[in-house]
């Protein structure tokens, strides 16, 4: 889809930022057809939005997103975020091709994806978050600022391999309850299984401060809104690396077999697939994926968060969430030291 940049050529967030080989959601539908506005590799380049996706006076790429407007066919939460595209803008390949997509090592059909593992590196800082629901469920006042996907892909669940589902073997958020003067950073694992499988679900791992269920206030064990951080996603072969840093707080690391259910504390997890992600197609995605739903519902997904759908209205009223970036970057996996 081609659409066009809404203010100065000189805000152009691929002058600044290589993004050669991704494209964007962002919370739109300017062309009225139902469907969310998604910008490919090509159009990206010279792509900006001065509200929802641009570059800030410091030369930060800034994704914003209101929690209320379009979205994706796939979910009820709205998102300003990239998702990678190895096949840069040879269009040749279709966004599922095994082309356009790494699998792990362990993959049987390894050797036929664009790349075996990846890697991921980001520094951003946290601007805002939603700051009223109506209910405190596990996703309210979050974002999530970078993940893996697996491909949602019926043709591969049909082979009967137990794959394709469309999970995530790590969402990274960040989550900062209304009055708290810091954050939390922590990750989650999806247990790769059926989505009406009742033991599929998401796995919190601490970062800084607490995980998501935990109301504390985690003080200077925290993250606050406009602190800098930085992680570090490096799949290589079965194995998913992960790296958080920041000045303030000691570093943090992870690690977990991606091939397999033991878990990163390194303990089998029953509970989950026995081959975890290996029969997968991954893909990096990396902004501001606003974890307040347009839909309200029971369930833990769905906290009720405000919004009008005017996005005058709902930046005034704080019904939105911002994230800024100084480095995003994509490359092959590295081997651990």
């Amino acid at each position: 889809m081609m659409l066009t940049s809404c203010s100065s050529e000189q805000n152009i967030p691929a002058d600044k930022f290589d993004l050669s080989n991704w494209k964007i959601t962002v919370p739109l539908d300017q062309d009225n057809n139902g469907k969310v506005d998604e910008v490919d590799t090509k159009e990206l380049q010279s792509y900006q939005h001065s509200d929802f996706f641009h570059l800030d006076k410091d030369g930060g790429l800034v994704f914003t997103s209101p929690n209320k407007a379009t979205t994706s066919k796939a979910s009820t939460n709205t998102r300003s975020e990239l998702r990678q595209m190895l096949r840069g803008s040879d269009t040749s390949l279709e966004t599922k091709s095994y082309g356009n997509n790494f699998a792990i090592a362990a993959h049987p059909d390894s050797n036929y994806f664009g790349q075996v593992g990846g890697r991921l590196d980001a520094r951003l800082k946290v601007d805002h978050v939603a700051q009223n629901a109506k209910v405190s469920k596990k996703p309210a006042y979050s974002v999530v600022v970078g993940q893996i996907h697996a491909g949602k892909d019926k043709e591969v669940v049909a082979d009967g391999n137990g794959f394709g589902w469309g999970n995530e073997p790590i969402k990274i958020f960040y989550k900062k309850w209304p009055k708290h003067n810091t954050g939390s950073v922590f990750w989650t694992y999806e247990r790769n299984l059926a989505k009406d499988d009742p033991n599929r679900t998401d796995i919190a791992y601490p970062v800084w401060g607490n995980t998501w269920e935990n109301p504390a206030d985690p003080k200077d064990t925290g993250i606050a809104l406009g602190e800098e951080f930085s992680y570090t996603i490096n799949v290589y072969q079965n194995v998913m690396h992960l790296t958080f840093t920041t000045k303030e707080q000691k570093t943090v690391t992870y690690n977990i077999d991606l091939s397999n259910n033991i878990n990163a504390y390194g303990q089998l997890d029953k509970k989950d697939l026995p081959a975890g992600y290996s029969g997968d197609w991954l893909y990096f995605k990396a902004g501001a994926y606003n974890q307040c739903s347009t839909k309200e519902a029971d369930g833990i997904w769905y906290a009720g968060c405000s919004g009008t759908g005017d996005w005058k209205i709902d930046k005034e009223n704080g019904d939105y969430t911002s994230v800024t970036f100084t480095k995003i970057k994509l490359s092959p996996a590295t081997k651990p030291e």
